[in-house]
């Protein structure tokens, strides 16, 4: 099966090509963008996505096969344009945090993720009222299932910077729901992706 930078550099000759990173990754950018916006600015955002990643495609780093990251950068920075549905989405949204508030623990079961099925409502506001840039970062990890150098890719900073934002928002967070808990997910180390070392931000 062709990697994604087989099919970016591909698509440089054979522009048809990119319509491949579209089936392979479309779904991912919208339920992103639905979470983040409201799904009726989602649609808007996952085209566009595709439409800018397109004509960007000679600038992608072929230093890596996955362009998920890249991908979801282009859709957080289409997404700040759009901060009122954001701050709309938050309020209604019934989802969850846990892994931000919940511990300064530094063993590897407080490493994760907000969970989306339980209490992002009482967070609501203030997750709205985080700076542009960690409240990418937050929602980037948790909503984009992107991993540490995901989100480093995705937004183009180094990967102590997305620790150093996470370390930040968890606290800010925890004073905003000092009784949140750890979910299950986060104490199994979800995935078995939390790779060793990224406790330490969380």
């Amino acid at each position: 099966m062709s990697t994604d930078r087989d099919i970016v550099i591909g698509s440089l000759t054979e522009p048809a090509m990119f319509g491949l990173l579209f089936h392979r990754h479309s779904d991912r950018i919208f339920r992103y963008a639905a979470k983040r916006v409201g799904r009726d600015a989602a649609d808007d955002i996952m085209s566009e996505t595709f439409v800018v990643a397109f004509h960007r495609r000679a600038r992608f780093d072929r230093a890596h096969e996955d362009a998920a990251p890249w991908l979801f950068g282009v859709a957080t920075m289409l997404i700040r344009r759009h901060r009122a549905a954001e701050a709309r989405s938050l309020r209604l949204l019934e989802a969850s945090t846990s892994a931000f508030v919940a511990s300064d623990d530094p063993g590897p079961d407080v490493g994760d993720r907000l969970d989306a099925a339980r209490e992002l409502r009482a967070l609501a506001d203030a997750i709205a009222a985080l700076a542009t840039r960690d409240r990418d970062t937050l929602l980037l990890y948790a909503w984009a299932d992107l991993d540490y150098e995901g989100v480093a890719r995705a937004l183009g900073i180094p990967i102590g910077t997305v620790r150093s934002r996470l370390n930040r928002v968890r606290r800010k967070l925890a004073v905003a729901a000092p009784r949140a808990e750890i979910s299950n997910r986060a104490r199994e180390g979800r995935d078995g992706r939390i790779g060793e070392g990224a406790h330490s931000a969380l």
